[in-house]
């Protein structure tokens, strides 16, 4: 699990409620049907509207995506790309055919078995380039799915205060409901900035930031990939990716000696 994302919505949630009770406020005022069904049936509906069809099936995998740790790991990827290096170096690229089946990363996987093919290096560069571009593109509607969500949410829940606010004014002699009446309108436009701030909003800003580091790492295999392939020496390679990662190869030694 994404414990950031869990302990984050946790915190918003809690700091909400929290600060509402503390303000004296009952938990049955926070609740109104009505207004959750406006706010999340018409967020939904508008932001379904806005994304192709054959993408809805997706939603399932971008909340995974969001709360699940999944991402690739770029310090065993370096440790990997290094191997493959020097293994390469010493017996050939055909050696490096017998770990194909140990790779459980697609891109690298694909980019180990152009080298092996014999692949020219340029071809290999514009294919694996071309998955980079694919793999931004599948992420950005993810993306996109919840940033919309987050600008229909507030609106939806300000239509449900003025839908609820009519009810009101149709009800106008009961003047002993009407200030609870009120108080529930609004509970619409509480949902709406709620859901869009607490949720929404973050679930895009989560994604986008998966998005950014795993485009990064692959753009270290990558790197690696039409190194190995040249025939570089293995000590520039650790120079070459290390800046993908932020530490020079002295501190790498200092690491592993600690």
């Amino acid at each position: 699990m994404d414990l950031s994302t869990i302990i984050g919505l946790i915190l918003g949630l809690l700091g909400l409620i929290g600060g509402f009770f503390l303000e004296g406020g009952h938990f049955s005022a926070l609740w109104g049907l009505s207004a959750f069904c406006i706010v999340l049936g018409g967020t939904l509906g508008a932001t379904i509207i806005g994304t192709p069809f054959d993408q809805l099936k997706n939603i399932p995998k971008w909340l995974g995506i969001a709360f699940t740790n999944r991402a690739l790991n770029g310090e065993a990827m370096y440790s990997t790309l290094i191997r493959f290096s020097e293994k390469a170096r010493q017996e050939g690229l055909l050696s490096l055919e017998s770990e194909l089946d140990k790779i459980d990363d697609e891109f690298l996987r694909q980019g180990m078995q152009l080298v092996i093919d014999g692949t020219d290096p340029d071809i290999t560069r514009s294919i694996l380039e071309a998955g980079l571009t694919t793999q931004e593109s599948r992420h950005k509607i993810g993306i996109s799915f919840f940033e919309a969500a987050g600008g229909y949410s507030p609106t939806m829940g300000i239509i449900g205060t003025v839908m609820g606010l009519i009810h009101v004014l149709g009800n106008l002699s009961d003047a002993d409901k009407l200030a609870s009446a009120i108080a529930a309108a609004f509970i619409a436009t509480l949902y709406g900035v709620s859901f869009a701030n607490v949720f929404f909003l973050p679930l895009a800003a989560k994604l986008k930031f998966k998005d950014k580091s795993e485009t990064h790492i692959k753009e270290m295999v990558l790197d690696a990939i039409i190194s190995i392939q040249s025939g570089e020496n293995p000590a520039i390679l650790k120079e070459k990716l290390s800046t993908h990662l932020g530490f020079t190869p002295s501190e790498e030694k200092a690491a592993e000696t600690e």
